[in-house]
């Protein structure tokens, strides 16, 4: 069956990337779902994630079975975990429009990796079962609070409806933005109500932390923290920046050779790894598919390099081409590409 071979493949990257695979997983990985509509249904503005979805409850719902199916055959753990949303009123998450508490029960599971620890298990369902931070918004069109009718630079979603952060009893908190974590982190647990502020980033279609809404003495308590060990935190923010670093290169390094098995006439694997796994950049090479090195996800960014490179796309833009038709006129140029590419070369 094609679906349940699509949905093996969803589940094998989350399980490879996290040791553990959910119903949610499987969904963006089919890309029913994109992961900005779950990060909006997970703020509470959405009724169900099927209004969502570009499929019905149906398709849905044989999507978890055949993940609990797979899942059964693996040998994994099934657990469960709960959907509540950052909204104020922490309302349960529906999956579905009008499906059943058995139908909405079997989206709630979740399969875990025997070769995970007790320990890390037991902190991922501590850190599953506990409320989500409140999310406040920042507005990306004109709105109205539905309590006062005036706006404002946040909202926040309370049954369904925005308001301001005066209306929802939280305009006495101080906006700290983000690029401190340790500041930020310490400020939010001496804080005793908090919320993350995000907003939608249309370039890269997801939604990013913009700081942090806390109490203003609980900023103070913060800083003094901070003050007291910044040389502690400067070494090991040092020690972490050279982890990261050999870990970004042995990465590139996987990618190349994995570029070079399937086109082993490409000229420039090692700069195309380098270019789509930068740290940080949203590209393909950063996606959880890449590091488990996908054979589509690793094709992708081979074409998205010739493309650019062996193609006349960058130059139809300019001259004001809609996207979509440049890609269309450039396709066969990109498939004789990687047709001589995958040629071992003489």
């Amino acid at each position: 069956m094609r679906l349940g071979r699509r949905v093996a493949e969803a589940a094998e990257i989350a399980l490879a990337t996290r040791k553990y695979v959910t119903v949610v997983d499987v969904l963006t990985g089919l890309r029913w779902v994109h992961h900005r509509h779950v990060e909006s249904w997970r703020q509470g503005r959405a009724g169900s994630l099927e209004e969502l979805a570009a499929v019905d409850a149906a398709r849905m719902t044989d999507a978890a079975a055949l993940l609990a199916e797979w899942a059964g055959d693996k040998g994994l753990i099934a657990g469960e975990t709960a959907y509540v949303s950052g909204s104020r009123d922490r309302s349960a998450l529906r999956f579905t429009r009008d499906g059943s508490e058995e139908q909405e029960r079997s989206f709630h599971r979740q399969w875990i990796s025997p070769a995970m620890s007790d320990a890390r298990r037991r902190r991922l369902t501590e850190t599953q079962n506990r409320p989500p931070d409140l999310r406040v918004l920042v507005p990306q069109e004109p709105w109205r609070c539905a309590g006062c009718r005036d706006t404002g630079p946040y909202l926040i979603m309370e049954d369904a409806s925005p308001y301001c952060l005066t209306c929802a009893d939280m305009d006495h908190l101080v906006m700290l933005p983000a690029g401190n974590a340790a500041l930020s982190r310490r400020a939010k647990k001496e804080s005793g109500l908090s919320a993350v502020v995000v907003e939608y980033n249309s370039r890269r279609k997801r939604f990013e932390r913009r700081g942090v809404l806390i109490e203003e003495a609980a900023l103070a308590r913060a800083e003094d923290l901070c003050l007291e060990d910044e040389e502690l935190r400067a070494r090991r923010r040092d020690r972490d920046a050279d982890r990261r670093a050999h870990q970004d290169v042995e990465f590139q390094g996987r990618m190349a050779a994995e570029i070079r098995r399937l086109f082993p006439g490409c000229p420039r694997a090692d700069e195309i790894a380098a270019h789509a796994a930068v740290r940080g950049s949203g590209r393909v090479g950063r996606t959880s598919a890449a590091k488990v090195l996908d054979e589509s996800v690793i094709t992708l960014a081979v074409v998205a390099s010739v493309r650019h490179r062996d193609t006349a796309y960058d130059e139809l833009l300019m001259k004001g081409v809609p996207r979509m038709t440049a890609r269309a006129q450039i396709r066969d140029r990109i498939d004789a590409v990687l047709e001589s590419w995958r040629a071992a070369p003489v």
